[in-house]
């Protein structure tokens, strides 16, 4: 199930399932401790000895309110005359997740109403000794373990807390859980449970017949009873509706700092283009982590997540971002970056929102051999991405104190790691995380690292430095044109594997839209005939040839596919390199036009809310695989960028 409508701060994120329900809690650290670990919080209506459970019988609609982190989900039960609307939103400086909910009647009559919610906690990603309990002082629920500690509250009708409670066991022996205590419209009140647990609580709410009433409930997350028990306070002072509106006021103003960057553009493109950067900005941890997706359904998968920084599409991420222009972001990236390289100048294949090693599939030994288990592309685009971003920005102490420990040993490293042989990159991993092997798209990138080196030694003055790192580039280049590029194929080949004993090299001749990676770093100009027929060659083997469209990653691509029909399921990212291949090749303002339909099928596959997944099913258009993906909402925003720039120096031309 995908994750859709993420709210947060970069501390707390809550997300909600394409079903409507919150079932992940991530604190303190986005991506990182999973509280709910997809778990639903359910939510339940009882009336008149009738109790229904959403998303039951409910027509739903998830969305949010127009360019900020507020969502706008609606609820619709024809059959019995009702609606639930929910805001919800974690305040941009504290850590408490709000809701608002308005129900309205729409039957003409009047109503009493039980609603019901659950909390579904796994503190710490299990639900082995967890507590909850009433707290009679405040009269709140509070789950904690250790140092975790959530806090629940309400408020209707200016009073505040519940009007029942009960608390349980749940998924063990007989206790299915203590929400199915609702299900008669009485709670059992009781107090306290320990264990693996859950809870549930109502609020009576009487409507008029035509009319509608508003009700609140928040969640505070902290390190310590004394903490969200300070955050209840302050909220409970300050009216949660006042801090609702702060928190909408905000990312409205976030999202649109920039005045004029979507002129040109249809509504449709420019709506995605803001939600795409208030997307990624929930993806985004305080300490500069930038997370590449948080959805736990994916464990069901491979028994791990996305909840990891990769350095690659951390560095596009960030390029994204300063394109946008928000650098405080990316900077604070680039410093987890410096913070985490090896002495020796490499980063590793990724890494915890915290900034430690994550778990890798890469060994560190292959065929009794030892190797780095590494994907290279991702320290050569880090620095590719701080070059552009100090391109943009001239910001020299910021950049300082990254020169020597990211930039020259991360320079250093590209340098170090090639075969004296053929001027290429020695083996490594794909972007794909599937093959080890002298690639196209690492090749590309190593020759953007260096040539960003060069520029960033240069202006530091060591001169002889930047000269060797820019005949290490111009070698790198020559070897890429002749090894890699497949005269036979008319393409860039993904990659080529070269036996230790010197004999004839093994050229992957598989269609990979990475090979997309020869004009993305600036290996090639995009007019350049190789190129030309590299995109070419990509376009015809990989374009989905359905309703759908869109280009697979690679021929015969197995990951999550649905059917033998096409080369493999459509991504949005490979479809908007493309996209910005159409870009960079056009010379007149008509010739965008190719791109921009590749920016209006994106927006046109996004979920109703904005979102973007990894991938979609080919014949269906459903989102597949992890959703937000913050990648997905890159590749937009970037596109974007470079064709907003595109076109208005086409226009100034006058061609």
């Amino acid at each position: 199930m995908a994750r859709d409508i993420p709210v947060g701060n970069g501390q707390l994120l809550v997300a909600c399932g394409t079903d409507g329900l919150i079932r992940d809690v991530y604190y303190p650290h986005v991506g990182q401790e999973n509280h709910a670990g997809g778990g639903a919080f359910r939510v339940g209506v009882w009336e008149e000895g009738v109790f229904v459970w959403l998303p039951d019988g409910w027509e739903r609609e998830l969305g949010y309110l127009d360019d900020t982190l507020v969502t706008h989900a609606v609820w619709t039960h024809p059959q019995r005359g009702l609606r639930l609307t929910f805001n919800d939103a974690v305040d941009f400086r504290e850590n408490v997740h709000l809701r608002r909910i308005t129900v309205s009647d729409t039957a003409g009559r009047q109503r009493m109403l039980r609603l019901f919610f659950g909390f579904d906690f796994s503190i710490g990603g299990n639900d082995i000794g967890d507590t909850v309990a009433l707290r009679p002082e405040t009269g709140c629920l509070v789950h904690y373990k250790h140092d975790r500690y959530f806090l629940m509250n309400a408020l209707f009708c200016g009073r505040a807390g519940f009007d029942q409670y009960a608390t349980g066991n749940k998924r063990r022996q007989a206790f299915e859980g203590a929400w199915k205590d609702a299900e008669d419209g009485v709670l059992s009140g009781n107090a306290i449970a320990q264990g693996s647990v859950d809870s549930v609580v109502a609020l009576h709410v009487a409507v008029a017949p035509g009319g509608s009433e508003t009700a609140w409930l928040w969640m505070a997350a902290g390190s310590s009873w004394s903490e969200v028990q300070a955050l209840n306070r302050d909220l409970l002072k300050r009216g949660p509706a006042q801090m609702l509106r702060r928190t909408h006021d905000y990312w409205r103003l976030w999202a649109s700092k920039e005045p004029g960057a979507t002129d040109g553009l249809s509504g449709a493109v420019a709506r995605l283009y803001r939600r795409s950067l208030l997307v990624m900005r929930t993806q985004i941890d305080r300490n500069g982590a930038i997370v590449a997706a948080n959805d736990s359904d994916n464990v069901q998968f491979n028994r791990d997540t996305y909840s990891y920084v990769w350095p690659r599409d951390g560095a596009l991420v960030a390029h994204a971002l300063d394109l946008a222009g928000y650098p405080e972001i990316s900077q604070a990236f680039f410093r987890f970056c410096a913070a985490v390289v090896e002495r020796e100048g490499y980063l590793l294949h990724k890494y915890t929102p915290a900034g430690t090693p994550a778990s890798s599939w890469h060994p560190w030994i292959k065929d009794n051999r030892r190797q780095l288990p590494i994907q290279e592309d991702e320290t050569a685009l880090v620095i590719w991405a701080l070059w552009e971003h100090y391109g943009r920005y001239r910001d020299i102490e910021f950049i300082t104190p990254l020169y020597r420990p990211l930039i020259k040993n991360g320079a250093n490293f590209l340098m170090s790691y090639r075969d004296g042989a053929t001027g290429l990159p020695l083996a490594s991993y794909d972007l794909w995380e599937e093959r080890s092997e002298v690639l196209t798209f690492t090749a590309a990138a190593v020759y953007g690292g260096l040539t960003a080196a060069a520029g960033f030694v240069e202006a530091f003055g060591e001169h002889e430095l930047a000269e060797d790192y820019r005949k290490g580039a111009a070698a790198l280049r020559e070897a890429a044109c002749r090894h890699l590029y497949q005269p036979d194929l008319r393409c860039f080949a993904r990659g080529v594997a070269f036996p230790e004993d010197g004999g004839e090299p093994a050229v992957d001749r598989v269609v990979d839209a990475s090979v997309c990676g020869c004009y993305l770093f600036g290996l090639l100009p995009p007019d350049d005939p190789r190129v030309a027929e590299t995109v070419r060659r990509v376009r015809e083997r990989l374009w989905c040839a359905t309703e759908v469209g869109g280009l697979a990653r690679y021929e015969n691509d197995a990951y999550y596919r649905a059917d033998g029909d096409t080369p493999g399921n459509p991504w949005f990212v490979t479809t908007l390199w493309y996209a910005q291949y159409l870009v960079a090749r056009a010379r007149t303002a008509d010739e965008l036009a190719p791109a921009m339909e590749l920016l209006e099928w994106t927006a046109a596959h996004a979920l109703p809310s904005g979102v973007l997944a990894e991938q979609l099913d080919p014949h269906t258009g459903k989102p597949l695989s992890v959703s937000p993906l913050t990648w997905s909402h890159a590749a937009f925003v970037t596109a974007v960028c470079e064709y907003r720039q595109k076109r208005e120096s086409l226009i100034q031309k006058g061609v």
